[in-house]
């Protein structure tokens, strides 16, 4: 670290300099060791899925007392220590009014043949939920494209208003919709349609974000203010293995789930150069887990360029294989 953080006074040349953590103890006595920062990662930065494609943020906790001590006794000099942790906070999006702005459309589909994945046995409440549910893991129309893809455009500071809510239905013993996207601060719900007890836990990398017991049917949970930070939010049902889904949680509200074509678009968007991209779950089956909840490989990102012009219209479209 650059610079003396703390200088004794002048005392003949006499002082030394002592150091105490606010966690540590050991005031008046000599630390050894050098002051205990904590630098870590903001858990707020990264792309989608954790990707750390931009800076850091980085925090520095109990920040340490430094004191410079004189040689006569019985008089203590406290010194100021100023520890900088200079890393500009991240912007927080900003609702404006979009003029001239444009669309960004376009297509996923599916290069090739698109793999047979098997049904999901269901090991609970079979009367209601049925022996097996479809996997919604790859879902590909007869002309190839490919339903519950997301498409964001990346590093938008400003632009429209969000719109719209997200409701996420335990219906039939599935998740509706399997894949949703949203944006921090919109209102998001989670709604159990059945007369049976689902679990909806959801899971930001490995942290909880919610974990909600829906016993009665059309019973609904407000999850708006759980969701505070963009990512992958994973889905799950504690009490039915076979039901999971995903949830993208974006900063800003420049995101979009393709339909049953593989289409999607996304409007209002302010004239710029922008990353656009795509994300798709892993769909290649690799077993299950201790639970006996299908596993399947890393989700599909795909990143391109693009140029929206005042009041223009883009084309991206995107092959998963």
């Amino acid at each position: 670290m650059n610079g003396d953080l703390a200088r004794t006074a002048n005392c003949g040349g006499c002082g030394r300099i002592v150091a105490r953590h606010a966690n540590r103890g050991g005031i008046g006595g000599v630390v050894s060791t050098p002051p205990m920062f904590t630098l870590a990662r903001h858990p707020n930065r990264g792309g989608i899925g954790g990707d750390a494609a931009s800076p850091p943020m980085f925090t520095v906790s109990s920040p340490p007392i430094f004191i410079a001590k004189a040689c006569r006794p019985g008089i203590t000099l406290l010194v100021a220590a100023l520890v900088l942790a200079t890393v500009a906070p991240a912007v927080a999006y900003e609702e404006i009014v979009v003029k001239d702005g444009g669309t960004l459309g376009g297509h996923v589909k599916f290069a090739g043949t698109p793999p047979t994945l098997e049904p999901l046995p269901v090991n609970k409440n079979r009367d209601v939920c049925g022996d097996r549910k479809a996997s919604e893991a790859l879902v590909v129309g007869t002309d190839g494209g490919v339903r519950g893809a997301v498409i964001f455009l990346e590093g938008v500071a400003k632009g429209k208003k969000p719109t719209g809510e997200v409701l996420l239905d335990n219906h039939k013993c599935l998740f509706v919709s399997h894949v949703t996207a949203t944006t921090v601060g919109t209102k998001a719900r989670v709604k159990n349609s059945d007369g049976i007890l689902h679990n909806t836990h959801g899971f930001l990398a490995k942290v909880t974000v919610f974990n909600l017991a829906l016993p009665n049917r059309d019973q609904m949970i407000d999850i708006t203010k759980r969701l505070t930070k963009p990512g992958v939010v994973r889905v799950l049902c504690d009490a039915h293995p076979h039901m999971f889904a995903w949830m993208i949680v974006h900063d800003s509200p420049y995101v979009a789930v393709t339909d049953e074509h593989g289409v999607f678009k996304i409007d209002s968007i302010p004239a710029g150069t922008y990353k656009v991209t795509m994300w798709h779950e892993g769909f290649r089956p690799k077993g299950v887990d201790k639970d006996g909840r299908p596993t399947y490989d890393e989700p599909r990102t795909i990143t391109k360029d693009v140029t929206i012009a005042p009041n223009g219209a883009a084309t991206l479209d995107f092959e998963l294989r």
